[in-house]
C-alpha cells in the first residue's frame, strides 16, 4: 500500500469529512437556484408576461439540455429585454396596474 503518511496520515478521513460539505453545498445551490427562480418570476410578471417563462431555468438541471437551456434562457432573457412590456403599454394607455 501506499504511506500516506507525509500527507498527515490516512485520507479516509479527509473524505469522510467531505461528504458533508458536499451536501452543504448541494443544499445551498438548490436554495440560490429556487431564488433565482422566484426573482425572475416577479420580474417577469410585474412587466406583465406570464411569470412561468422563469420556469425555463429547470432546462439547466438536465444534463443533455444544459447548453440548450442556456441557449434557450439568452434568447429569452433578449426578448425581454427588447419586446414591449405589457405593463407600459396599460400604464401608457392610462389603466390602473395589478
Amino acid at each position: 500500500m501506499n504511506d500516506y503518511s507525509q500527507y498527515g496520515g490516512d485520507p479516509s478521513a479527509m473524505m469522510a469529512a467531505m461528504g458533508p460539505m458536499f451536501a452543504v453545498f448541494a443544499i445551498v445551490g438548490i436554495a440560490i437556484f429556487a431564488f433565482m427562480i422566484f426573482i425572475q418570476w416577479k420580474i417577469f410578471s410585474k412587466a406583465g408576461h406570464p411569470g412561468a417563462l422563469a420556469l425555463l431555468n429547470l432546462l439547466l438541471l438536465i444534463p443533455i439540455l444544459n447548453i440548450i437551456g442556456a441557449i434557450v434562457m439568452l434568447v429569452v432573457w433578449i426578448w425581454f429585454a427588447f419586446s414591449d412590456w405589457p405593463a407600459l403599454k396599460n400604464a401608457r394607455a392610462g389603466a390602473p396596474q395589478a
